[in-house]
């Protein structure tokens, strides 16, 4: 129980020491404390401060993040896992709800001071980044199956999960390998390929992508501002502002937007459980993101102060959990090389196409980033870029594509594969 209140004690307050350093140090305020976020959890996850899963209650938990009690009771009772294995299980289960719970809260925290008319004008370059991202993979997804799919067991079955996984996240992932009868080894292999490649492919995304695809991308305010199209502030120092978090005479703002996003995530996790699984994602992040679009044409709310840095304060929350669930120690125990060279080539691969791509049609750097965060990790994910990208205006367009891919994302696997087989 106390290393459960120590988890949290930590996870909500580490944010305010790290965003404290942030300000203390130049090198730290360069990276950011999005960014800091996710390193620290790194390291916590991977320093061994945390208790460990045995390889058999891994196998037997399989893609799920928590495992239900009564489950967990007759394994422990057949003696099958060991009570290390229970404090793991109760862990994760905390870090899972802190994860939903700082997520949910802060979609609409972070679109409320929002202009969705300026975002029209975003909308017809974020659909064919889109696009774009989505024929990237489907180019590297048969190349690589030209290449190690002779190689790999039930490699058409690991294509269409791969499809679905980098166009909707995980949810797309489990229901691809459900409806395809992938054996379990498989899937936990890909699975667990996926999220080191992952990991690592994110912390390219929130470092020093910005600046590597400046060489080959023109910059998102140049674009906008030398077309005429949108007249953008320069809003870095705004997003990474959180001196009126701690302010008291500003807490009257901050409560009323945390009441309308309480308000509004209290109807999204309603009407989701109206409808099965995994669905019930889909229909709580799309009813969240419009009722707090909706709140933004408000102008009581829209003139909320503050409503962003809050929001975003919560982002540094989620991104301090999400990234102490890596276990990266798989990196070094690698059974089947060609399953592993196959996922990495689909997510660098893919990166790397789409950014040619979006060169040819003249695409701006941070949006090209923005749909691969979207498509590849899912809308939680949107905010946690944005904000390492200093750039708010690119959430909407984040998120969008990302409810899109939840949409699309599983048909399009299955289709995959069904051809591949």
């Amino acid at each position: 129980m106390y290393i459960s209140v120590l988890l949290v004690a930590f996870y909500l307050f580490a944010p305010a020491l790290l965003i404290y350093l942030t300000k203390k140090s130049n090198i730290l305020n360069r990276l950011g404390a999005v960014v800091m976020a996710y390193l620290t959890g790194l390291i916590l996850g991977n320093s061994g401060i945390l208790p460990a899963a045995s390889p058999e209650f891994r196998k037997l938990l399989g893609a799920r993040v928590k495992m239900p009690d009564a489950e967990l009771q007759q394994y422990l009772d057949a003696a099958q896992i060991s009570p290390t294995d229970a404090t793991v299980n109760q862990i994760a289960g905390l870090q899972d709800t802190i994860m939903t719970v700082m997520i949910l809260i802060a979609i609409p925290l972070l679109v409320f001071s929002l202009d969705i008319r300026k975002w029209l004008k975003l909308a017809k370059t974020a659909l064919l980044s889109m696009l774009l991202a989505v024929f990237s993979l489907l180019v590297v997804i048969f190349s690589g199956f030209y290449f190690w799919g002779d190689s790999i067991d039930e490699s058409w079955k690991v294509a269409g999960m791969l499809v679905g996984v980098y166009t909707g996240g995980t949810p797309n992932l489990a229901a691809i390998g459900t409806a395809l009868n992938v054996s379990p080894n498989v899937f936990i292999l890909t699975h667990t390929y996926d999220l080191i490649v992952g990991s690592v492919a994110l912390v390219f995304l929130m470092t020093i992508a910005q600046r590597v695809f400046h060489i080959f991308l023109p910059k998102f305010q140049m674009v906008y501002k030398a077309e005429n199209k949108l007249h953008l502030p320069d809003e870095p120092n705004e997003m990474e502002n959180f001196d009126p978090l701690f302010k008291r005479k500003l807490v009257p703002d901050l409560l009323k937007a945390l009441g309308v996003s309480l308000v509004i995530v209290a109807i999204g996790g309603g009407l989701s459980m109206l409808v099965p699984k995994p669905t019930d994602t889909i229909v709580a992040i799309l009813t969240i993101t419009t009722l707090g679009l909706a709140g933004s044409l408000l102008k009581p709310v829209n003139r909320l102060r503050n409503s962003f840095q809050l929001g975003m304060y919560l982002i540094i929350v989620f991104s301090l959990t999400v990234s102490s669930m890596a276990n990266l120690s798989n990196m070094f125990q690698i059974e089947f090389l060609q399953l592993f060279l196959f996922v990495f080539y689909v997510v660098f691969g893919s990166i790397a196409l789409h950014v040619a791509l979006a060169a040819i049609f003249k695409l701006d750097a941070d949006t090209t980033i923005i749909s691969i965060t979207a498509l590849t990790y899912s809308p939680p994910f949107v905010p946690t870029v944005a904000g390492a990208l200093k750039n708010k205006e690119v959430i909407i367009s984040g998120l969008t594509i990302g409810i899109l891919g939840y949409a699309f994302g599983t048909y399009l696997g299955i289709l995959v594969a069904t051809i591949l087989k």
